[in-house]
């Protein structure tokens, strides 16, 4: 089966975007959505990327350019008052959902659910996922079982797999998110979904 690799964190404004776009593009095209929840600021320092270097006048732009983008899609956006925002323990609540479930699909499925559920939280209603006890309600009304995902979110396993995940994020050569992977071929941007669309259909 076909699939794309999404590589995202929750304080990128375009991985918002993508994620309730990549869904639709997959469903079209009967390929499967491959969650990867990554660790950015992690990555950023291993690759010695500075995310906040950009000049006021371009912060300026990006923000109404982001709001041009929800409007052009319909999907609701709020500039969130916390940003950037540390992201680890949403990241690790996604491996954590993934890992209740006992086949490939049924993780990935849980694992878009979350990620859209804490997605909407932050970037439509200003919430504070930085918050453990923010996450595990976020989760809940996912139909997650909040408090018993958050301490899964806290092991050492689920710590090692966002790790594991991140590193190989910067081993496909990852420097941004949101990035996409069709097999071996390289997206990176909300802006390179049609490119996606464009590979998953070559694939066929």
């Amino acid at each position: 089966m076909r699939s794309v690799d999404f590589y995202f964190d929750f304080s990128s404004t375009n991985s918002y975007f993508a994620a309730f776009l990549l869904p639709e593009i997959c469903a079209r095209n009967d390929a499967r959505l491959n969650w990867m929840p990554t660790h950015f600021a992690a990555l950023f320092r291993g690759t010695g990327f500075d995310v906040m270097a950009m000049s006021p006048r371009k912060a300026r732009y990006l923000w109404r350019d982001h709001a041009r983008y929800a409007e052009l899609t319909g999907l609701p956006f709020k500039r969130p008052s916390r940003f950037p925002i540390k992201t680890s323990t949403a990241l690790r609540a996604v491996l954590a959902a993934g890992a209740t479930e006992s086949d490939e699909e049924s993780r990935e499925r849980a694992k878009g659910a979350i990620s859209q559920a804490i997605m909407r939280a932050y970037w439509e209603r200003d919430e504070d996922i930085g918050d453990p006890a923010i996450v595990a309600a976020i989760a809940a009304r996912a139909g997650f079982d909040g408090t018993r995902l958050i301490s899964a979110a806290d092991s050492a396993q689920i710590r090692q797999d966002l790790g594991a995940i991140t590193d190989r994020a910067i081993a496909r050569g990852v420097f941004g998110a949101p990035t996409f992977f069709v097999g071996d071929e390289m997206f990176w941007g909300k802006d390179r979904l049609d490119f996606v669309e464009r590979w998953l259909r070559l694939a066929q």
